[in-house]
Formats: C-alpha cells, sequence, structure tokens
C-alpha cells in the first residue's frame, strides 16, 4: 500500500478512534441513561437501603443505641419528666423509654417485605420524581406506598411489647384525659400508636439516610449500576 492509499484509509479511521476516546472520557450524564438504566439504578439502590436499615433498626438496640431515631417520651411527659424524677418516677420513665424503643426494634423486620415490594412495583414516574426530588423524595415515597399498611402491620407487635411495662397503661391514663383537655395530640394518646408511628419515622428516615450515602459514594457501593446512574447526578 502507498502513502495515499495509506493515509485514506488510516487517518479516518484514527479520527474515529480519537472521538471513541474523547466520548469515553466525557463524564456520563443523567440524559445520557435511558429510563430504563435509571430506573433500574434507583431501584437498586433503594432496596439496598431498604434492607439496610430494616437491618440496623430490627436488632436490640437498633433504635435505643441510635441518637438519630431513639423514640423519646411523647410530649408533655418528655417536657415533665425531669419533674416526675424528682418524685420517684425516675427508674419507670427510664423503663417505658426502653420498652417503646425494644418495641420499635420488635416491629420493623415486619416492613422488610412491603418495604421491597413497593420498590420493584416502582413505575418510571415514582423513579423520575425520586431523581429529580430533594432530600425527602425517598421518605414520601415510601411514606405513600407503604405507611398506612404498616402501621397496621406494626400496631399488634408493638401492642404486645409496650403491655409488658406497666408505665405504659398508666402513660394511656394520662395521656387521653390530657388529650380531651388539648395538652396532647390524639395520636399521641396511646403510647401503642405514638410508637408505631416514631418506628415507621424512624425506618423511612435511615432508608433516606442510606440512599444519601450511595449518592455521596455511588462508586463505593461496588455496583456498577448504581455508579452509573448516581455517578450522573453528581
Amino acid at each position: 500500500m502507498d502513502r495515499r492509499q495509506f493515509n485514506s484509509v488510516c487517518l479516518p479511521l484514527l479520527g474515529l478512534g480519537s472521538a471513541l476516546l474523547a466520548g469515553q472520557a466525557r463524564a456520563v450524564t443523567l440524559a445520557d441513561l435511558s429510563q430504563g438504566d435509571a430506573a433500574k439504578g434507583l431501584k437498586a439502590a433503594l432496596e439496598q437501603g431498604a434492607r439496610a436499615a430494616v437491618n440496623s433498626l430490627g436488632k436490640t438496640d437498633g433504635f435505643l443505641g441510635n441518637e438519630k431515631v431513639r423514640i423519646p417520651l411523647p410530649g408533655y411527659l418528655n417536657d415533665a419528666s425531669q419533674l416526675l424524677r424528682t418524685f420517684g418516677w425516675g427508674a419507670r420513665l427510664d423503663e417505658l423509654v426502653t420498652a417503646m424503643n425494644r418495641a420499635a426494634e420488635a416491629a420493623v423486620p415486619q416492613a422488610r417485605d412491603m418495604l421491597l415490594a413497593a420498590v420493584r412495583s416502582m413505575s418510571v414516574d415514582d423513579a423520575k420524581k425520586i431523581l429529580g426530588g430533594g432530600d425527602t423524595s425517598v421518605t414520601d415515597f415510601f411514606a405513600g406506598k407503604t405507611r398506612q399498611p404498616l402501621t397496621q402491620k406494626f400496631l399488634p407487635v408493638v401492642t404486645r411489647s409496650t403491655e409488658k411495662v406497666g408505665a405504659a397503661a398508666q402513660y394511656n391514663q394520662l395521656a387521653g384525659k390530657a388529650a380531651e383537655l388539648g395538652l396532647v395530640r390524639r395520636e399521641d394518646a396511646s403510647i401503642q400508636q405514638y410508637v408505631t408511628g416514631k418506628a415507621l419515622d424512624g425506618l423511612y428516615f435511615m432508608i433516606g439516610e442510606e440512599e444519601r450515602q450511595i449518592r455521596r459514594d455511588p462508586v463505593g457501593t461496588g455496583s456498577a449500576v448504581l455508579g452509573k446512574v448516581f455517578g450522573a447526578l453528581k
């Protein structure tokens, strides 16, 4: 092959190779991803987050040992706790706080299957809202899909756990009267309802924390799909 033939064949190929290399070097953006890629990556992230949140909370000290989600005494009882301790109620209040958090820890494993089902049934519109949403988009998604049915699943578990503590019944009596006077929200007038709500709040919060970690370090997850999708969001 003479020089003119070599140039006519190889120079275009070299140009094409350079273009491909430049394309590889360019960072992938969200616009480059298909809807399928984005939805697949998001589902993987939420499944990972849901599993991790359930595993971290659904064990001894999952709530009680985590300041971010530990369930405190409800409203006015928490405000009055120092005064109540001076009257010898300290041990009973501590027992009640421990019982509430243990009840949440016992209830959370009930959520795993329902959370994963919510992720797997996610629509393209759901994925778009989460990917384009703010810091509460994941919490909003899970709460919208699962809060009501999970309340029904958690409540019996929480009830069994808190009924073992005498202070729980006394709280319900006091809170019921306080609710009639407008001093306590009606949803907090039952220790069982209060703990169930707080358990769900903590669960959704921890799922959101897991997702935020994936957004911060998608490559660190070890998943090519997560790295591709969440890397494009940076």
